[in-house]
């Protein structure tokens, strides 16, 4: 009984072990074209403006680095993500920058992390 006892109880550690640190590879956005109804592209202010908004809507704190250039972090419990965003009035990128608690091992990542920047991804769609 003690030895069933002592296997279950490793098995069961593995299996915590390997669902706690489950990765995925990186999810970036990559010159994600700006498309418009009507064909009237927006300025670069405009676009911005979209970012930044998106970002607050979701958790995102946004600083402005540059013109057409800005770093977005969020930070979820102990979770922290930091991204870069650059954009142009025709089109925009989200690249990973810096992470803490996401297991990030250069390739790969929590998958919680693809999740938090495709939402970016889908709230700035929907502001452009």
């Amino acid at each position: 009984m003690y030895r069933f006892a002592v296997k279950a109880f490793l098995v069961l550690s593995v299996l915590i072990a390997a669902v706690g640190c489950r990765t995925a590879p990186l999810y970036n956005v990559t010159n994600q074209s700006i498309v418009t109804s009507g064909g009237k592209s927006k300025s670069l202010e405009e676009v911005k403006t979209a970012i930044v908004e998106a970002g607050k809507a979701r958790g995102w704190m946004m600083k402005d680095i540059e013109p057409g250039r800005l770093e977005g972090e969020l930070r979820v419990r102990s979770h922290v993500a930091v991204v870069d965003i650059k954009y142009s009035t025709t089109s925009y990128s989200i690249n990973y920058k810096d992470s803490k608690e996401l297991h990030y091992d250069g390739t790969k990542i929590h998958p919680n992390y693809n999740g938090w920047i495709q939402n970016l991804q889908r709230e700035i769609e929907k502001r452009l």
